[in-house]
Parts: structure tokens; sequence; C-alpha cells
């Protein structure tokens, strides 16, 4: 619940670009998800300013959602102000090699520019959903190469709106689907990435070779959040929840994909906690029957009941 006083100030501040008890179930790739306390979208970097000195003054708890992949809202909503990037989009080459793109790029925008220009080297992108953002945040790839690859810098704003710093690779600490090293509730705003140059007809080969693979592999027709755990070293999730006979196991609304076992669909009138009951359910058997221990990769976002 935000407090009356924070409210009149988020409404003065930012008037239609902030919707309160706002559902995320429209916002999230799995359709799922209660209400956010705020959901607030920012037209550009000084809006987004106002509005973290806002959350500062009155204490509230802030967090960015890119293009709502690899994340599960759950059904009692989520408290405080939700931050969409989706008005920072530009995207542009810069010197030596590298483009410059914001967090609300989406992939789709990034790899169109990259064909169009003849840009090499973003092509792994191509298929993975979401925003630039969400991309450098969850540090996601394939398995032979990730956005940790192509990074040289990031520009972030501080907690606060009150800064803004540019971090070189060197100051980043990239894990398997995560960054580290950020204060708690910075904002990533743009990266700096690497690019090669090739023919356009060269990206386009390799970027619909991905993508036709992908449609081979993955559930694309029905709502999902993409993976939903971390591949153990040395061996996939989704074999060992297909292994352990969980392959189009359903709880309510929510299937671990007959397609490809680490992806949980939405048939239709899910819940959160029928993903969550599906992914203890997943991480209980694999246990018993392996001894190894899944970790999930999408992120749980909300009030727990």
């Amino acid at each position: 619940m935000i407090p009356r006083a924070a409210r009149a100030e988020l409404e003065e501040a930012m008037g239609d670009r902030v919707r309160f008890d706002a559902p995320l179930a429209r916002h999230t790739s799995l359709r799922v998800g209660g209400p956010a306390d705020a959901l607030a979208t920012p037209a550009d970097r000084g809006d987004l300013a106002r509005l973290l000195a806002i959350c500062a003054r009155h204490r509230l708890p802030h967090l960015a959602l890119g293009g709502g992949f690899n994340t599960l809202a759950l059904d009692a909503g989520v408290e405080g102000v939700v931050i969409q990037l989706g008005r920072l989009r530009r995207l542009e080459e810069r010197p030596g090699g590298t483009l410059r793109a914001e967090a609300g790029v989406s992939h789709n925008q990034l790899v169109k520019f990259c064909i169009r220009h003849g840009f090499s080297g973003l092509e792994f992108g191509a298929g993975i959903p979401g925003t630039v953002g969400g991309w450098i945040a969850m540090n996601a790839g394939i398995p032979s190469r990730e956005v940790q690859h192509v990074v040289r810098e990031l520009e972030v704003m501080a907690p606060t709106g009150r800064a803004t710093r540019h971090l070189e690779r060197a100051a980043l600490r990239f894990v398997y689907r995560g960054l580290r090293g950020l204060a708690p509730g910075s904002l990533i705003l743009s990266a700096l990435l690497a690019v090669s140059f090739a023919t356009s007809a060269r990206v386009k080969a390799e970027v619909d070779r991905l993508l036709a693979r992908r449609s081979q592999t993955q559930p694309l027709d029905v709502p999902s959040c993409g993976s939903v755990f971390k591949n153990p070293p040395g061996d996939y999730a989704g074999r060992l929840i297909e292994a352990a006979g969980l392959k189009g196991h359903r709880i309510g609304g929510a299937q671990i994909s007959p397609v490809h076992a680490n992806f949980i669909a939405n048939l239709g009138g899910a819940t959160a906690a029928d993903v969550l009951a599906l992914i203890r359910e997943a991480q209980a058997r694999v246990l018993a029957q392996t001894g190894r221990r899944l970790v999930p990769e999408v992120k749980v976002i909300g009030r727990k009941t």
C-alpha cells in the first residue's frame, strides 16, 4: 500500500505515467501475478530521477521490470513501485566498434538494427526475449556466448536518482545468469556493447539459424517465463526434469512443457501458486533421484503469503 502523501506526490510528478494497483499479469510473459502497489513508466531520465527521489523520500521499495520475462510475480502482488523503462529506447552506433543501447531497447529492435547496419557479435540474442536492461541484469545468453562477453560499459543510476555512473567492464562482476556488485536499487540505464562489421546477409543468416533452432526446441506458442532453472554444471536442467518423469506434468493451469522440460507454460488461468508448486515438485523429484539441486533462474518478486 502506498501511503497517501507518497501517492499524491507520485500522481503530481508522474501524471498518467503511474498507475496504482496495476495487475502484473498484464506485464509478465507468464501472464500471472497480482497487482503492484504502483507501476511507473518514466518518460525519460529526468522523470526517472524524480521518481527515484520520491521513492527515497518516502522509503518506498522499488524494482525494475523489463519485458517481464524470467520473472514470476506472486499472486499477492508486489510492494512499492515497479518501474518499467520501456521509453528509454535509444540505440545508436558509437566509436570503436560499439553500440550504445538504452535499457528499454527490445531484443527485436536490437537484432533488426544489427541486420540493417551489418553489425555482428550480438546474434546470440536472437529470440532471447526481453530488453537490454533485463538481459544485462540476467547475463542472458546461450551456452557459447553471454551478455558479459559484449558489454564494455554500463550506465547506472543511483537508487536515490541523484547520480549517474559509467562503470567499465572491469568493475562489473557477471555470474551465470546474473550481475553482482551494483548497489541495491540501482537501475541500469544503458550499455555500451561491442560489435564487429559484417554484411547484412551474414548477420541475418546467423539470426535466422538461431531463431529456427529456438522454434524447434522451445514452446514459443504459449505464455512462459523462459528457462525456469539454471543448468547445473555439466548437465541440463531440462534433461534432469524429463528424466524425473515430469515432462508434461500439470498443476492447475500451469504445465512443465512437453516441448522443453525447463519451461513452464501457462495453459490458461494459471496462478503464480501453480507455477511455484511445479518448481518445488521439480526440485524435489530431481533431488530425490539424482542428488542434484536445481536452482531457479526465474526471478520471483512479490509478497509471500
